[in-house]
């Protein structure tokens, strides 16, 4: 693929994104690329706050319903995936517009981080996830830094899924993953201006209360209760993230529907917290950052005016 410039919109969880996409996407006369990976799985709608069909229809979205929840989308899929989109849409004279707050996926899309082809075990991932779970992913991180340091100076000692990934690989080849990562995944080709959107800490916590308290009042847990009667339940990585494992607990009747709500909140703000300090290391650059609490207008216009620079429209 020759040098292509594209946009992609990052940030913490509830912070805004898509609203701002959409009308960014209309300027730009750009199609998305869903960077989340939950949105890539069927019949996740209400929990993962998909865009309406009607939207979609106005501005195509890629990678939104293209895989079952009882199927492993890795990065490594995404890759495939998006930088195909990529290309269709640029064929069509559109810009390709990346929008999602997965770090890993664009990480894998744009630097070519990419771990998917080495061996694997599902018995080793388990034996480190129960680890996790136990003693918090430091624990990993700590087990880690002894036989890979220099993986684990890379890794964030909160990345749960990457630290078992690179203990499982460890494990497994008796390797440590650095060597292994040596062999840099495919470049995409892509240059990226990331969009970085944030808000003051504790507006962006209300609005995840708000959101989840809005999503259980929606059909969530009528979604997750279908779900876990179709078979798809927590032995998939689908079901295992926040809300979507609470609100499966409810179905059996292991959780009250207000400790699921209460843990959902709980947990995304982790996971928000996660991403402020992912999406601020120097791998997402060049950056532009904007506050939307200083309004949305005037972040609107701002990030169009960097976009279009960027893509020299």
């Amino acid at each position: 693929m020759n040098s292509m410039n594209v946009v992609a919109i990052i940030g913490p969880t509830a912070v805004g994104k898509t609203e701002l996409s959409l009308e960014l996407a209309e300027r730009l006369h750009a199609e998305v690329i869903s960077v989340d990976s939950r949105q890539v799985y069927r019949y996740m709608d209400v929990g993962t706050d998909k865009v309406s069909l009607e939207t979609r229809k106005r501005i195509p979205h890629h990678l939104i319903d293209i895989a079952d929840p009882d199927e492993v989308f890795s990065a490594a899929s995404f890759v495939d995936v998006a930088a195909a989109a990529a290309l269709r849409i640029r064929a069509r004279g559109c810009v390709p517009l990346f929008v999602g707050g997965t770090p890993f996926y664009y990480q894998a899309l744009f630097g070519g981080m990419l771990s998917e082809g080495l061996p694997s075990s599902d018995g080793v991932r388990r034996k480190y996830e129960q680890i996790a779970e136990a003693d918090g992913p430091e624990a990993l991180h700590r087990m880690l830094a002894e036989v890979d340091p220099v993986t684990a100076v890379r890794l964030h000692p909160h990345d749960a899924q990457r630290l078992v990934r690179a203990l499982e690989i460890f494990s497994v080849t008796s390797t440590p993953p650095s060597v292994l990562y040596g062999r840099k995944g495919r470049q995409s080709g892509m240059s990226p201006l990331y969009i970085g959107l944030t808000r003051p800490r504790a507006e962006l916590y209300e609005r995840v209360a708000s959101r989840a308290a809005r999503q259980f009042a929606s059909g969530y847990p009528e979604e997750v209760a279908w779900l876990v009667a179709h078979g798809f339940d927590e032995r998939f990585p689908s079901m295992r993230g926040f809300g979507y494992s609470e609100l499966a607990a409810w179905c059996r009747g292991g959780m009250t529907l207000d400790d699921a709500l209460a843990s959902d909140i709980r947990r995304t703000k982790a996971f928000l917290r996660r991403q402020m300090t992912w999406f601020g290391s120097e791998k997402f650059s060049p950056s532009a950052w904007f506050d939307l609490s200083e309004g949305h207008a005037k972040v609107l216009d701002e990030a169009a005016d960097a976009a279009l620079k960027h893509l020299r429209l």
